[in-house]
């Protein structure tokens, strides 16, 4: 990594840059990459799915969330990058700090926001200094075998499973656009364009996403830059297919015109290149945001349906693994997905599967690789958080469990995630609450003993798209949109204690109405449980939870062993009858 560092410092002085930053990023502000867009890992080994390289002439900087803050310790030891927290210490106050007047930071302006440019020179301009586009990106010139752009087949979603024609979709957005008085709105978030058409794809790994941009206008056409050969048949009346290289002329087009833009997620480039055309950028959210979040029935009928396949394959999962010996976190992840494999269509992964024993259970998004790989021992904690992407619907599900007797502080950290989680998934509010308002329900218990775990709790999940979606999530900060009937969210407590064990536990929930009791003044909504696996009783201290906390898990238990035992082999439906007994 320091060999390509000093390349890449050459790079710079060529551009006559004083800096440059590398996000984890692609033109579609992604979670997953496409291999050729993972110039962050290329960089700086670091394979999170989130952070940012500061680089200058004599200093480098990694900054990463607390998900990954013990991943990048390992990934970037010995290595000339400072780690920094990305929330705690953000990047842009520790560059000001760090240039003077009349110098020039480079960045690639496919990889940032409007919205990140715009903070990026707020902070540059108290500095004196400038943030310089750049027609292109210096890695790419050093990145001698970098992977070619993804070409997979496109795939039509009938509306068998979406619930909606592409074009009666079209309809619905394209009403919001004629509100707002504007002419078009630029589509950059592939599963926005996904949903949108009803299309999926292979173009990143775990989500079936096509990657393309796409002009939805006012009058409900829409044209989508993809390469037409992808296709295996026409598109809708109204949708035209065009290749990549025709989107900058297709926003040149657009001179004259208004042109709502997502600040928080479209290429800075975008917005350079209306604003260089004469169009008007207007500021406002992705209008496929809200519509895709609130799933309809079919949607939310195909979701329940593969959180029944998925559950049958965790308690095949958790049978097999009960009281084994000798395997290891590869194994443990291997074997889910074996049994996930054997589900009726299942198409893979909806994320990396977190296979964490011990101490690297504490790492919030651990992944096991050859050289990590540890044998699951006795009186350890092992924290798995895997998920499925299925024809109909996506999953993800964290359970942790214990090889041979717990501790009495396992015990004791178990069941306080138990009860915050137990709390939110109980959770009565009314119409117009968001996410951030109830946060604090699942952190309770822990906060109350001094204690509390570093992530959001709660995160929006696709339809057969994207295992993380917005704007609905649940979290200290940044709580995300006014929560809706339809929505899917996770919930997700947990507890790290460093080079000893993580707990994690993980439903995914639909948003629904609920009866308004008499009296009432706004209509009242809650959660219901998507996720069917057992919580590892022993780990649980029944003596630490309230009566109406045992009802909750036992009712719970109840559902999964009658909605999942019919499903199951003699052997495996003895042990869910045993894992769902009544506590306490």
């Amino acid at each position: 990594m320091t060999d390509r560092l000093a390349l890449l410092r050459e790079e710079m002085k060529a551009l006559e840059l004083d800096g440059l930053l590398i996000p984890h990023a692609d033109a579609h502000q992604g979670e997953y990459l496409p291999p050729g867009a993972e110039r962050l890992a290329w960089l700086t080994g670091f394979t999170g799915s989130a952070g940012m390289a500061a680089i200058l002439r004599d200093e480098a900087a990694l900054f990463v969330d607390g998900r990954y803050t013990l991943q990048a310790q390992e990934q970037v030891k010995g290595s000339p990058f400072a780690l920094h927290h990305l929330m705690d210490d953000p990047f842009e106050p520790w560059l000001a700090s760090r240039v003077g007047r009349g110098e020039r930071i480079g960045f690639d302006p496919w990889l940032h926001t409007p919205d990140g440019v715009r903070r990026l020179r707020d902070a540059l301009d108290k500095a004196g200094a400038e943030a310089v586009p750049l027609a292109n990106n210096p890695i790419d010139r050093l990145w001698d075998d970098r992977p070619a752009p993804p070409q997979s087949p496109v795939r039509f979603l009938p509306e068998t499973i979406s619930g909606k024609s592409s074009a009666d979709k079209r309809r619905t957005v394209a009403v919001t656009l004629r509100e707002d008085h504007v002419q078009a709105v630029v589509l950059s978030a592939p599963d926005s364009v996904c949903w949108l058409l009803n299309i999926r794809g292979d173009d990143v790994p775990y989500t079936p996403f096509v990657l393309a941009f796409a002009l939805l206008y006012a009058d409900e056409r829409v044209e989508v830059f993809l390469d037409p050969s992808r296709l295996p048949d026409p598109l809708d009346t109204g949708v035209r297919a065009l290749p990549p290289a025709a989107f900058g002329p297709a926003l040149d087009a657009l001179a004259g015109r208004r042109v709502r833009l997502d600040y928080a997620s479209a290429p800075e480039w975008v917005r350079a290149r209306l604003a260089a055309a004469g169009a008007e950028p207007v500021r406002g959210d992705d209008p496929c945001l809200l519509p895709k979040a609130c799933k309809n029935p079919v949607e939310l009928a195909g979701m329940r349906a593969a959180h029944v396949r998925d559950g049958v394959a965790l308690v095949r999962f958790l049978s097999w693994l009960d009281g084994r010996e000798g395997v290891s976190e590869l194994d443990v992840a291997a074997k889910l997905e074996a049994f996930r494999a054997e589900s009726e269509g299942f198409l893979g992964l909806s994320f990396p599967t977190i296979a964490g024993s011990g101490p690297h259970g504490a790492i919030v998004h651990y992944k096991a690789t050859a050289k990590s790989n540890r044998v699951l021992r006795s009186g350890e904690v092992l924290l798995i958080d895997s998920g499925g992407q299925y024809q109909e619907g996506t999953t993800d599900v964290t359970r942790t469990v214990v090889l041979g007797p717990p501790t009495v502080e396992m015990r004791t950290r178990f069941t306080q995630v138990l009860k915050g989680h137990i709390a939110l998934s109980r959770a009565v509010f009314p119409q117009g609450t968001a996410g951030q308002q109830l946060d604090a329900l699942a952190r309770g218990a822990l906060w109350a003993d001094g204690v509390d775990y570093d992530h959001g709790t709660g995160h929006g999940v696709g339809h057969a798209l994207s295992v993380h979606e917005g704007p609905q999530r649940i979290a200290k900060r940044n709580g995300g949109a006014e929560l809706k009937p339809g929505m899917i969210l996770s919930i997700e407590p947990g507890y790290y204690k460093p080079d000893a064990f993580g707990i994690r536990l993980e439903n995914l929930v639909e948003v629904i109405s609920l009866p308004t009791p008499e009296g009432a003044e706004r209509p009242l909504l809650g959660f219901s449980p998507l996720t069917l696996a057992p919580f590892a009783r022993a780990l649980i201290d029944p003596a630490r939870l309230k009566g109406e906390e045992m009802a909750w898990l036992n009712a719970y238990h109840a559902g999964v062993f009658a909605t999942l035992s019919p499903l199951l082999g003699e052997d495996e439906r003895t042990w869910l009858d045993m894992a769902c007994a009544r506590v306490g």
